[in-house]
């Protein structure tokens, strides 16, 4: 068995053009000279019938149309091949999809106990769910685990939790959670063939650098280009760091640049980001590291 991987969307939350934006990349995309972005989330099977998702993002009942491999099957009215959900972190953008999945069979979620706190807390995920398909919560833990389907049986792929600095998203002021707020996945095949997904990452922590170094796909946080990115269209506004997020110049970019991966990938790339104008030096210099700018439905094969 392999890993399969499909990018479902590429952007951060608010998308590509966001509905309240115009900037010149929004611009640029509602004019159709750049590609539109969906909010961020990722595809990973082994065998090409079962799936997992990293992230659900508002526009997931989109993605899934995109996507076939993700449609229901002819053999019942109603089934999906969607087995399970890993979840990074709380941010809305990245699970607010789960609401679309109530109409199916008990949601099988994977997350830590800080961002369980927030879904049950202040977003009432459980109750909410819980009128409808009801939430299945999975433990991570940081040695490898397997991922099972809805049966019990492996999926062939195993997982390992990869926790990193940061905090609660804005709108919790009640969690009492010391860390587990954001994380990274490591993901392996029964070949040993590893990928590794980090869409937010506020620093390179030691074990982070280690599971860089060891994956054969890397698919990485590329929000901002610069850490004061948003100041310059509002100058209150919070810089990279602030908002949890390694900017790429001086920061992600050599690294994934010293990368021994056969696949690295910037995403959840916010409108802002000057990578996404087609002819900016910007794209340039991540292109000629041999980083690839992510779109929606890239897919691809370890």
């Amino acid at each position: 068995m392999a890993i399969r991987v499909r990018l479902l969307g590429t952007a951060a939350g608010g998308g590509l053009p966001q509905w309240n934006c115009a900037c010149d990349n929004c611009l640029a995309a509602r004019a159709g000279k750049i590609p539109t972005r969906t909010q961020s989330s990722v595809a990973l099977s082994a065998d090409g019938r079962n799936w997992f998702l990293v992230n659900a993002s508002p526009d997931l009942r989109v993605q899934m149309e995109a996507t076939p491999a993700l449609h229901p099957r002819e053999t019942s009215a109603r089934n999906s091949p969607i087995a399970g959900v890993l979840l990074t972190n709380a941010d809305l953008d990245h699970v607010l999809g789960l609401i679309l999945l109530r109409e199916g069979e008990p949601l099988s979620v994977l997350a830590t106990d800080a961002v369980r706190e927030t879904l049950t807390g202040p977003l009432g995920f459980e109750t909410l769910l819980g009128g409808f398909c009801g939430i299945r919560w999975e433990k991570v833990t940081e040695d490898f685990s397997t991922l099972r389907l809805r049966d019990g049986s492996s999926s062939g792929l195993a997982v390992r939790t990869i926790f990193l600095p940061g905090g609660p998203p804005r709108f919790d002021k009640t969690s009492t959670a010391q860390s587990g707020h954001s994380v990274a996945y490591q993901i392996r095949d029964e070949r040993g063939a590893r990928l590794l997904l980090a869409p937010d990452v506020a620093e390179i922590t030691p074990e982070l650098q280690g599971a860089l170094e060891e994956s054969e796909a890397v698919i990485f946080d590329g929000t901002f280009w610069v850490a004061d990115e948003l100041r310059r269209i509002n100058p209150e506004a919070r810089t990279a760091q602030q908002m949890g997020h390694l900017p790429i110049r001086d920061g992600s970019l050599d690294v994934l640049r010293k990368s021994p991966a056969r696949w690295k990938v910037f995403t959840h790339l916010n409108n802002t980001n000057p990578i996404l104008a087609m002819d900016s030096p910007e794209r340039t210099a991540v292109l000629s590291a041999g980083v690839l700018i992510g779109e929606d439905g890239l897919e691809f094969e370890l």
